[in-house]
């Protein structure tokens, strides 16, 4: 059985949690399911959390995945932690300014500025 690691790239810099999504389009609901256990596991390991999301490969991106980028956020904030996306491409970020979630979330051009946001 496929393990939810498979769908993303988890590294430690400088204090920072960065997540690389390794899938092109994060659309299936077992992925997303897989996903948002994941990144909730790595919330809840940490006092404090300093979170880059890296969207670098994503191209697609369900409904869901929006939504469960929405509970990371309230997760990230109960903690008095920081999160940060990167790199998301234009057909993706209309998304977000359409429904006006560019205006909840801390989006920057690289992940070097969203790394720099967060420790900040």
């Amino acid at each position: 059985m496929e393990s939810a690691r498979a769908h993303l790239d988890v590294q430690h810099t400088e204090g920072v949690i960065v997540v690389s999504f390794l899938d092109r389009k994060i659309l299936d609901e077992l992925n997303i399911t897989r996903i948002e256990e994941d990144l909730f596991t790595l919330v809840e390991k940490e006092t404090s959390v300093r979170l880059v999301l890296d969207f670098a490969n994503v191209e697609h991106l369900s409904s869901r995945a929006l939504g469960t980028l929405i509970s990371l956020m309230k997760r990230v904030n109960m903690k008095k932690g920081r999160l940060a996306l990167s790199n998301i491409a234009a057909r993706i970020f209309d998304v977000f300014r359409i429904t006006r979630l560019d205006r909840s979330f801390d989006i920057y051009t690289t992940r070097e500025e969203a790394i720099a946001a967060v420790t900040a």
